[in-house]
């Protein structure tokens, strides 16, 4: 019944929005929603990655190199929808703090393979307790924030043309 309350009135909200030709409100507004819900969910990681010693893009780095070891920087910029030339300054301090290592490809010289290091998977296993906090904090089971991502990771591929960012 509280589901059908928030619909009604949101549809009540978008009709008047054609009406007038005023924008939602910002909290109707699920761009706006995500937004704020990445940043809550940084927010609560950021003091765990900062005793670990690694920023959240770090952390998204070492996760897709556990998915695929050796994977090169390309790749890795695909998986996490960014720029090669953002990836590469974060993979060589990543370097640089034993996490990773980083050689040519022997395959094609122009390519740079990137590696997770013993100490990178180390942390890696570390960074469990950041899904157990947000389980913890959302008040949510398991098995609905797995069915939430999973609704988000559809509209993420409608809004891509069908495509996850997983296909690198």
């Amino acid at each position: 019944m509280y589901r059908d309350i928030i619909f009604r009135g949101t549809q009540q909200m978008i009709s008047r929005q054609k009406e007038y030709a005023v924008p939602l409100p910002l909290d109707n507004q699920l761009c706006f929603t995500l937004y704020a819900t990445s940043m809550a969910i940084n927010r609560t990681y950021k003091p765990m990655l900062d005793e670990m010693g690694i920023t959240y893009p770090q952390y998204l780095v070492l996760n897709v190199l556990a998915e695929a070891d050796g994977m090169s920087v390309g790749s890795i910029a695909h998986r996490l929808a960014l720029e090669s030339s953002t990836i590469t300054p974060l993979v060589k301090r990543m370097e640089q703090a034993g996490l990773v290592t980083r050689q040519r490809s022997r395959a094609d010289e122009r390519q740079v393979q990137v590696d997770l290091t013993p100490s990178g998977r180390a942390l890696l296993v570390q960074c469990n307790c950041l899904n157990e906090t947000l389980i913890e904090r959302s008040g949510m089971k398991l098995a609905e924030l797995d069915a939430l991502n999973r609704q988000i990771q559809a509209l993420r591929d409608a809004l891509n043309g069908g495509q996850a960012n997983d296909d690198a």
